[in-house]
């Protein structure tokens, strides 16, 4: 389309009226073409863009408005992008910049890192055992930083190790044909099962039209029965070697305080149940819902359960602030008096997965759940943690622990888009050996 307009296509009268809407377009054609999307077609409709394609439009006309004195926040930009797109996102950053601009990016990217101008450092671990300014400063100053493991893995000081995989036996593909929707080109896929399949490539090169729009709504309409939108392909074999088909997408697990983990991942009812059957709840005749925060009768009415109280901003986002009846607790006091092991229900919600699961070690139903959420790295996270807080890595594997802790002899084919997505590279070893780990549960991952 660039093209097009490249040369003066409409003359006369017309043309003269037609420059300065020419030259508009002109500039907002070589804005996207500067980040990397000159593929996409201008009929493309936005539900079918990438993360990393939708937020690459968004810088685009940033850049075209020419605003200055503007601070830009940017979470984790370079989510899902090829590393060649990587450095025309920086480039565009640093664009921004030039025009006097401030950028702050948070990122785990080490190309991001290095090209920072300046860099702070938050550690030196996740949830409770993080919160500090471990470094702050350049470059150069990062380098000699002893108390930063950021530092000690950029500047090669310590290294990811990666286990080499043991030989893994042929159990079957699953073959995909004729894949035509979007971009791609009638082709053919072969996943190879009990394996970890990696789908890379730059930017808009069709990995999610493949995986995301294709491949997944076709094994879900299948194996769930489910009536799911696919893009174009004329076959799908090797269904039959699989059981249930499960997607791990970046959407967030709840948009309101009333979701968190426990919730999520159903800890919470065996948790209530537990509370139920002590002495002093059945000597009052409370039964499991006393215990829920979502129901009349044991929360706190003035914060209806939330624990939080939302003020609406007009032009602005709402804001939850602590809700002065109960504190934050979410109870009333005559539930707060029940007690488990010398805990009350808002205390268990306070606990990390960690300490719940040392506090729940003898209740099996609910350590399995926790141990899940321990071995996908969430052992930080509060179990009454609002799903609002979560980060979209974290509700990512929130998601993936709830499924893996249902299954038991199912042989599931696990879809994770961007697997990586808020790790560092401390926790890259956690991810890496979890998914060897599902392997040998004969999962396909």
């Amino acid at each position: 389309m660039l093209l097009v307009f490249q040369k003066p296509f409409i003359k006369g009268v017309k043309g003269e009226i037609a420059v300065k809407i020419i030259k508009e377009i002109k500039e907002r054609l070589t804005f996207l073409s500067d980040v990397g999307l000159n593929y996409l077609t201008l009929s493309r409709s936005a539900e079918t863009l990438s993360g990393g394609e939708a937020q690459r439009i968004r810088l685009a006309s940033q850049i075209g408005a020419g605003l200055v004195g503007v601070t830009y926040i940017l979470d984790e930009p370079s989510i899902g992008l090829h590393q060649r797109d990587n450095k025309k996102l920086l480039s565009t950053l640093k664009r921004l910049k030039e025009l006097g601009n401030t950028v702050i990016v948070v990122e785990h990217d080490q190309e991001t890192i290095e090209e920072a101008d300046h860099i702070i450092d938050i550690g030196p671990k996740a949830g409770i055992h993080g919160g500090e300014v471990c470094f702050s400063g350049n470059v150069e100053s990062l380098k000699k930083a002893k108390n930063s493991l950021t530092s000690q893995y950029v500047f090669g000081k310590k290294r990811i190790q990666i286990k080499k995989k043991k030989q893994i036996e042929d159990k079957g593909k699953i073959r995909l044909l004729g894949c035509s929707g979007n971009n791609l080109k009638n082709i053919d896929l072969e996943i190879p099962l009990g394996n970890i399949v990696s789908v890379t490539g730059v930017s808009g090169s069709g990995k999610s039209t493949l995986i995301n729009q294709t491949l997944f709504p076709a094994l879900s309409n299948i194996l769930s029965k489910s009536s799911l939108k696919t893009e174009a392909f004329e076959k799908i074999e090797g269904t039959e070697l699989v059981d249930k088909v499960i997607e791990i997408s970046q959407s967030p697990i709840g948009r309101t305080p009333r979701s968190n983990p426990v919730t999520y991942t159903g800890i919470f009812t065996p948790i209530r149940e537990l509370f139920a059957g002590t002495q002093e709840a059945r000597a009052k005749g409370y039964k499991p819902g006393r215990f829920s925060f979502n129901v009349r009768g044991g929360r706190c009415e003035a914060c209806e359960g939330d624990g939080m109280i939302k003020v609406e901003m007009h032009f602005l986002p709402d804001v939850y602030v602590k809700c002065d009846v109960c504190n934050g607790k979410r109870y009333n006091n005559e539930t707060l008096t029940v007690k488990y092991k010398g805990k009350n229900i808002s205390e268990v919600l306070n606990m990390t997965v960690e300490q719940a699961t040392v506090f729940f070690e003898a209740v099996p139903k609910i350590k399995k759940k926790l141990d899940t959420l321990n071995q996908v790295g969430l052992g930080y996270l509060r179990l009454g943690q609002p799903a609002t807080t979560l980060s979209g890595g974290e509700a990512q594997r929130v998601k993936l622990a709830k499924e893996l802790s249902k299954l038991l002899r199912v042989k599931p084919f696990i879809c994770w888009m961007n697997p990586q997505l808020d790790y560092i590279f401390t926790m890259f070893n956690c991810l890496w050996m979890f998914c060897i780990n599902l392997i040998h549960r004969e999962t396909r991952l």
